[in-house]
């Protein structure tokens, strides 16, 4: 086997930057900031969306405003009429 071939694999933190919440793992990834655990050297990463805040997991729904969203529409582009393709020749 090829010597330096793989990337190290180190001790790293994942923090969810909405929750708060810290998932203790290893992985290849590196960051500047770092915490020592149990004696051990941790990497932070910080993440905008994790099992710990995505709506997947969470079971939270996002109310989204179709209809609104279509007022808008036909307010903007309602009186707009389609014109009809150019004759060739």
């Amino acid at each position: 086997m090829k010597k330096d071939f793989h990337p190290d694999y180190n001790p790293v933190i994942f923090q969810d930057m909405t929750t708060g919440t810290r998932f203790i793992t290893r992985s290849t990834a590196k960051s500047a900031k770092t915490e020592e655990i149990d004696g051990v050297e941790h990497f932070i990463i910080s993440m905008g969306v994790t099992s710990d805040s995505h709506p997947f997991y969470t079971g939270q729904k996002q109310f989204v405003d179709t209809a609104g969203r279509i007022d808008k529409f036909q307010k903007r582009f309602g009186s707009v009429r389609r014109v009809g393709k150019p004759k060739i020749g």
